[in-house]
């Protein structure tokens, strides 16, 4: 049986599919995970603490889901850059449909629907050690830092991988081009990654390695 924990962010993320956040009360939410509100404090202190636990819980299992498409697309041994940011666009865009938590972070545009930890207003740095933090919920800026490292990271490992240097720049625009396309969908996922996918492969010539 899953922890109390779990439980609780399960029904807080349930009473998003049908209320705006701030219609969202805790007493209903302990309730809904079989738990006392007593419980619910304990584990997160106050409603924005378990807005920041939700967010951070979402933007972790996205992130998963970034690692793992990237391991289906290298796992072959035939792919390159442009195949590993193919991999991460169809997985963002489709998380990004899904999910309106995953969504607000990647762009910073939260609605009037979600927790205000959902588009944090103050960017973070360049290279943060994590956009995860005890206390705070992860930033646009270090989750798409986060993508770019998975992303580029992978591409160096395929066996036609290139500089890299000019690897890293082709995937963070790569990632940047795959958050236009949450923004402004195309006609579909597979037909925005191979765009993606192109463009990588121009950047860091078609004959990698």
């Amino acid at each position: 049986m899953p922890a109390a924990r779990e439980l609780l962010l399960d029904a807080a993320y349930t009473a998003l599919g049908t209320r705006p956040w701030h219609g969202v009360r805790m007493v209903d939410v302990a309730a809904a995970a079989g738990v006392s509100r007593q419980t619910l404090y304990n584990e997160f202190g106050s409603k924005d603490g378990l807005a920041r636990a939700l967010v951070r819980r979402e933007a972790e299992t996205f992130l998963t889901g970034v690692e793992r498409s990237l391991a289906d697309a290298t796992a072959h041994g035939d792919a390159d850059a442009g195949d590993c940011c193919a991999a991460t666009a169809v997985w963002t865009l489709r998380a990004a449909r899904a999910n309106p938590l995953v969504r607000a972070v990647l762009t910073g545009c939260r609605g009037e629907r979600l927790p205000v930890q959902a588009a944090p207003a103050v960017p973070a740095p360049r290279t943060p050690p994590s956009p995860m933090t005890a206390r705070g919920a992860p930033t646009p800026a270090a989750l798409m830092e986060r993508v770019v490292n998975s992303t580029a990271g992978a591409a160096g490992r395929t066996a036609r991988a290139p500089d890299p240097e000019p690897l890293r720049r082709a995937c963070e625009a790569a990632v940047r081009m795959i958050l236009s396309y949450v923004i402004a969908p195309g006609a579909s996922d597979v037909e925005a990654a191979e765009e993606v996918a192109d463009v990588v492969r121009a950047l860091v010539g078609d004959g990698e390695g």
